[in-house]
């Protein structure tokens, strides 16, 4: 297997007197699509909060590409390479599509101050709009890059919130339910373009879609109660008794 790209190491976190995760320990490996399943309230999206900066666990570490993160903000982990779409979709409804776009290929960038007027019409900036526009394209959303954000269908404010990651050129994507409140066609999309996604960027992918899951994950981990019960491959999640139990049910 390759290197560790993430290593979640006995990380904890409460809520007054409720536990919503107790020492959660796992690898992410470079190059996999890892999934993180299990039942609603099982802790899948307070991990992702404690991976991505957006909480601090009262125990255990983060560490990502060998660096300790567990103490650094958001933005610190978006500059070390570290993406997040979120469970609600997150676009900037008011603007285009490119607009959209233009600010997260600003937003992973670090000096505020040089070149780019942030107030000022985002076609002074060519080079921004090229790198939009290629992003754009690689989703599937090129050509609509004058479409307000918040006229396009669910599934395609999905697919624009994966760009505005994606533009950030992370190292690791956090996919939080990217399926969420998608029909059939609109998932089938999804799945297309993570898979698509997946040769070239490592990707941790929390969703409820045991089809999409069992079709995209290379190694599996999965949550019940805020306690990991198992890792492993495909074949081997689906056959462990526990799961079964606590999440697929026993017809799967």
């Amino acid at each position: 297997m390759s290197e560790s790209l993430l290593v979640i190491d006995g990380v904890s976190r409460h809520f007054g007197g409720v536990t919503a995760l107790a020492e959660v320990s796992f690898s992410v490996a470079a190059g996999e699509v890892h999934a993180l399943i299990g039942p609603n309230g099982a802790g899948k999206t307070t991990l992702i909060h404690q991976i991505s900066g957006a909480q601090r666990p009262d125990a255990g570490r983060i560490v990502f590409s060998g660096e300790d993160l567990t103490a650094l903000p958001m933005h610190t982990r978006v500059q070390r390479g570290m993406a997040r779409s979120w469970q609600i979709t997150n676009v900037f409804n008011r603007l285009t599509l490119l607009d959209n776009v233009v600010l997260a290929v600003k937003g992973r960038q670090r000096d505020w101050g040089s070149g780019f007027r942030f107030w000022q019409p985002v076609d002074d900036e060519q080079a921004l709009i090229d790198e939009a526009r290629g992003w754009l394209a690689e989703v599937g959303l090129g050509g609509r890059e004058r479409t307000l954000a918040g006229s396009l269908a669910h599934g395609e404010q999905r697919q624009l919130e994966v760009v505005l990651a994606l533009a950030t050129k992370p190292k690791l994507l956090l996919l939080d339910e990217p399926m969420a409140g998608t029909g059939p066609e609109e998932s089938e999309r999804m799945v297309a373009l993570i898979g698509k996604l997946a040769r070239h960027v490592t990707i941790l992918l929390v969703e409820h879609d045991m089809d999409a899951v069992f079709r995209l994950a290379d190694r599996i981990s999965v949550l019940v109660g805020g306690r990991l019960v198992c890792t492993g491959l495909p074949d081997e999640v689906r056959a462990h008794p526990e799961v079964r139990r606590a999440y697929l049910g026993e017809a799967a």
